[in-house]
């Protein structure tokens, strides 16, 4: 099977949520023992849930979170406070149990895996998934930053990932990256989807001054003007100006919204791969959950490009899937709204409209 075909069937299978379960769902939301939408978002939460997974009382528990690794061309440029061997430490440092997002997904016993898409040098490790696609992509500031064939092979390795983890049980799955230099690709994708400028999606990304990021505003917008990405054309965007995660991400997104499972995204570069996904496939965009406004600021221009308000804000910017994972918890309890609390009818409690006859 050729990659077009196996990522336009994916494309092709994916579906409209099931309004039918929505409205059975949203019908006992408001029978449970509470004034009608009095737990606001959970509430939401819990009828968007039952839309995705066909079920009145579905499960997102155990959640499976997949981090996908690769360098960027780009860093080159001095776009990040952190030197490109950093994304191949900080992988190793998944790999031994040491980040943040180690921490959260035992927090949340969700399965956990870590993928080399593109990672400019080779790792060796038990722990790792080796589905690398090339050593980091090219400089998008001198040329395309991958082949049309490298972003389509990103883009099914995420695929597969993501159909690995629901196989081995994940109800619900978070997409996580690590990539020096990748704010400035989410950035130039961000920019060219939502048709925001350059000089409003960029931010400081790991830490950079005020100087660097003026110069990474510019390195960003004489790429755009050069390589001239479609903006209706996601593999184009990833050929000229993407990266091998985000691509891995955009995958595990589609396939996952193909499945029928829901997908949390974190922060603005997973959020840059959700660009990517609704404009592969308009429908997936029904299938997502915002966790958190990044401090990023590009974020909230690509939130609101998919409509979506986030469960949190704790002015995070790590990246790695952590603002999902803190977020997942907040499904989690949307779902047991559902199955554990009980209706008027079952406590015998006088609802407001029987009281109002009297």
């Amino acid at each position: 099977m050729t990659s077009n075909i196996k990522i336009q069937e994916t494309l092709q299978s994916i579906q409209n949520l099931n309004d039918e379960k929505m409205q059975e769902a949203r019908e006992y939301v408001n029978s449970l023992t509470k004034p009608i939408g009095s737990l606001g978002k959970l509430e939401e939460l819990a009828i968007q849930l039952a839309g995705i997974t066909n079920q009145v009382f579905p499960e997102v528990t155990p959640p499976g979170i997949i981090v996908f690794a690769a360098d960027h061309g780009i860093s080159e440029m001095g776009v990040s406070a952190y030197p490109k061997e950093v994304t191949t430490q900080m992988v190793y440092n998944f790999l031994n149990g040491g980040a943040a997002i180690n921490v959260f997904a035992k927090q949340i016993n969700a399965f956990l895996k870590i993928v080399d898409i593109g990672v400019a040098e080779d790792i060796n490790h038990n722990e790792l998934i080796n589905k690398k696609v090339k050593y980091g992509t090219n400089n998008y500031a001198h040329e395309n930053a991958m082949t049309e064939e490298d972003a389509k092979q990103a883009l099914i390795a995420g695929m597969d990932m993501a159909q690995q983890m629901i196989e081995e049980g994940a109800k619900c799955i978070i997409v996580g990256e690590m990539g020096i230099g990748n704010t400035a690709t989410a950035s130039a994708i961000v920019s060219v989807i939502t048709g925001c400028s350059v000089e409003e999606v960029v931010g400081l990304g790991t830490g950079i001054s005020d100087e660097a990021r003026n110069k990474k505003v510019s390195i960003i917008s004489k790429a755009l003007s050069e390589r001239k990405p479609n903006r209706k054309d996601a593999i184009d965007i990833l050929t000229k100006v993407g990266g091998l995660e985000i691509a891995g991400m955009t995958g595990a997104i589609i396939k996952a919204a193909e499945q029928r499972v829901p997908v949390i995204l974190d922060g603005f570069i997973s959020t840059a791969a959700a660009l990517l996904a609704v404009v592969l496939e308009e429908k997936v965009n029904d299938y997502l959950t915002a966790g958190h406004m990044s401090k990023e600021q590009g974020h909230i221009h690509a939130l609101a490009y998919l409509h979506k308000s986030p469960l949190l804000e704790l002015d995070l910017r790590l990246g790695e899937g952590t603002g999902a994972a803190l977020a997942f918890p907040l499904l989690e309890t949307a779902t047991r709204m559902m199955k554990e609390m009980a209706t008027f009818q079952s406590a015998g409690i006088t609802t407001e409209s029987e009281s109002s006859k009297i």
